[in-house]
This record gives structure tokens, sequence and C-alpha cells, in this order.
């Protein structure tokens, strides 16, 4: 490649739950590798609103779909294991990945809790660029035990398209030069941003694969698609030219869980239980962001029409402790729920700013004793798993002690339009 390019990787781990929760097991003692036989982990089946998060290899051959309810998938695969999802663990596997690529440039873009762009360009090894990435997908399988593809390109739309072309534990290339041949036979549905309403409206234009879609007419596709059209037909063509940004996290507006509780919850001591699981999570998440918040919100869906209402409160000083964003969320409930059946309950934190940058209040006396309170119950969770500590009051009362996930909100930057 021209030494004056960039050199841009997408690493993606291979079906990232399912294999941090294999090699955690196998850690501890696991005799099975969930990787080699039928798994997902999966919401509950019992309440039928659980879905399949992440699969094994093996299930693919079923026809299980990640997305589709976790009923629907044992009907395809009686034999499948589902694994509840244990986020606490997917955080710790996460930040473990991030370490490890910022040992090869500190340029490094998190997309997800799966994905992160790298921007090797100038780096030592540039030049042999082949070599590098299976350097670093070798040292990810050997440290941290589970696998990654990579994509190597000049672009990161480009890097993560090549991510997607050989799995799993494998690199691929997908330079500028090599668009005609590696991308434009593939269906249209597989160019990134072109979704299911975007795919429909291109297939009634006649356009079903990539390369159709990058040698039509740009004018006629921004008539018919606005700057939408623009916008897929640059990247049909491989081009894209946003940089890779190390300040992902900047852009975090918010941190929520919500659940939607098997039964109606029809008693205010119930609701403020399962509060407290969504809190349980939510505040961890917060800590191990290094965040605060100042802005709490807490929404409640009625059972009978599954319609929604919310309630949220700004704080004069902003708060990471588990005690303290419950307390305020236990007021706001208490104040916003009209006393119907309730069916699905939420909690989101806002207005966040670093925790190395707040100031505490005179009035707060204890928070920092439950501060380090609450760094050692998230040492012991992340050590020895989320259920390795838990609130007594959640002993027998059916509620998970830890509820909530991490698709409701900013915690981990998706990429828009503009990569």
């Amino acid at each position: 490649m021209d030494s004056k390019e960039k050199l841009i990787f997408h690493v993606d781990v291979n079906s990232a739950f399912l294999s941090f929760e294999a090699v955690y097991r196998l850690q501890h003692g696991a005799k099975v590798d969930l990787r080699d036989i039928p798994s997902a982990v999966a919401g509950s089946q019992a309440t039928r609103h659980g879905i399949i998060l992440a699969k094994s290899i093996p299930t693919k051959k079923y026809g299980v779909k990640t997305g589709e309810a976790t009923w629907e998938a044992m009907q395809k695969c009686p034999q499948l294991v589902t694994i509840p999802p244990n986020y606490a663990l997917y955080m710790c596997c996460h930040h473990s990945l991030v370490g490890l690529l910022k040992e090869f440039t500190d340029r490094v873009q998190v997309f997800s809790v799966d994905e992160c762009f790298l921007d090797m360009t100038g780096m030592p090894e540039a030049n042999q660029p082949l070599e590098l990435a299976h350097k670093i997908r070798e040292k990810i399988k050997n440290k941290l035990g589970f696998t990654v593809s990579i994509g190597v390109s000049t672009n990161k739309l480009l890097a993560k398209m090549g991510s997607e072309m050989k799995k799993p534990d494998a690199v691929s290339t997908l330079f500028p030069e090599e668009v005609p041949d590696k991308m434009w036979s593939l269906p249209i549905e597989n160019l990134y941003m072109v979704g299911r309403a975007t795919s429909s409206k291109l297939h009634k234009m006649g356009i079903d694969t990539i390369g159709a879609l990058a040698n039509y007419d740009p004018e006629m596709l921004k008539y018919k698609l606005k700057s939408w059209g623009q916008l897929i037909w640059d990247y049909a063509n491989g081009i894209e030219s946003s940089a890779v940004s190390s300040s992902g996290r900047d852009v975090v507006k918010g941190i929520g869980n919500s659940t939607t509780v098997h039964f109606d919850v029809e008693d205010r001591s119930t609701a403020h239980q399962v509060l407290l699981s969504l809190v349980e999570t939510v505040g961890m998440r917060l800590r191990f962001g290094n965040w605060c918040c100042r802005v709490i919100a807490v929404s409640i869906k009625r059972a009978e029409d599954l319609t929604s209402y919310s309630h949220q409160l700004k704080l004069q000083s902003p708060i990471d402790t588990t005690k303290g964003i419950y307390e305020n969320s236990k007021h706001l409930f208490d104040a916003a729920w009209k006393g119907e059946p309730i069916r699905h309950l939420g909690v989101r934190v806002s207005d966040l700013s670093s925790a190395d940058q707040v100031q505490l209040s005179m009035f707060e006396k204890d928070c920092e004793k439950q501060k380090k309170i609450d760094r050692a119950v998230d040492q012991i969770r992340m050590r020895f798993g989320p259920g390795s500590l838990i609130r007594s009051n959640f002993l027998w009362s059916g509620l998970a002690p830890l509820e909530g996930g991490l698709s409701d909100d900013a915690s981990y930057p998706v990429m828009t339009s503009i990569l």
C-alpha cells in the first residue's frame, strides 16, 4: 500500500456475548466450550419476552437467528443451551479488549461493546499490514481467550466491511482497488447503513447488489432518496473519510436500563425492588465509565394498555453511587405512579460529567464511604460474576438482583451516517 494512505483496522469480536461467556466458564472449570455446541445468550423463555442476543456457529445450521424470540429458537433447536446475559462480564471483557488494543496504538475508537477501530497509520509495522493484523488477532486470542475478525483498509467503512468477509478468527483486506471484486457482488443488504426500508426501495429500483448501487446514477439516487442516496452511493464505491476518534466517550449522553416484568407489579415495595435491580446495573456501568450524573429519570409502562409516562429530576450535585441513584429513583416513582398495575419499568441517568471533576457536596457526608463500598462490590462482581454478591431482599423475591442491558443507551457509541 502507498505510504501516504491511511491504515485502518476494524476489530470485531466473534459472537461476542457468547464468546465472553464461554471463555469465562472455561477459565472457571467448565468442561464444555459453549462455542462448540448449539448454544445462545438469550433472554428468559418463560416470560416469552426474551430474544437471542448471540449464538454459536453450530446453532446457525438450525436456522436460529439473532434477534428472534427465545421460544421460537427452542422450537427450531430443542437441544439449544441458553445462557442469560451477563452484562457485568461483557463490560469487563470490553475494557480488557480496549486495553490490549491500546498496546498497539493510542488511536482507538470504541464503536460498540465488541467493536473498535484502530488507526495504524505511521506505526512501525504499518508497511506489513496483514502481519500486524494477525499479530493483534493472535494476541487477543492467546491473552483474552476469545477470537476476533479484523478488517484492514484505508478507511473505516471498508475496514468494517472487510471484517465481515471472513469469520471467525480471521483477517481480511478490503482496499479501494479490491472493492469491485470483493464487495460489488454482495447483496445490497450487506452494505453498511442499508436497512430494511432502504433495501426495499432499492430493490424496487432494480438495485439488488452493492455493485448495482455503485454504478447507478447518483443524481437519480439523490432525487429518489435525498441526501441518503448520495451517502449510500459513496459507501457502495468505498468512499468514506472520517477520522478514527479516540474521544468517542465524549458523545455519551446517558445510561439507561429497563425491564419488562413477567407479572403485573401492583404494590410500591415490589416496584422499588425492580428499580433497585435496574439501578444496580446502571450504577455499576456509570462507575465503570468514570461518570457521574445530574439527571435521573424513571419511566413506567401500564399493564392494561402498555402506555408509558415518566418523571425526571435534576440534582444539585452529580452522583454515581447506587444508593444515591436508587433513593432518587424511588422518590421519582412515588411521585409519578398513579397506582395502576405496571408491566415495564425503566431508569435512566444523563447530564454526565467526569467523576474526576466532581466537587463533593458538604451535605453528603457519607458520599465517600458509599463510593468505597460501591467500588468494592463492583470489583467482586467483576471478578467472580454479577451473582457473587447480591442484596438479601432479592433472595426469595423472584426478581433478578441485577437487571438491564447495554442496548438502550449511549455507553458504547455506535456509528451514524458519519463514521
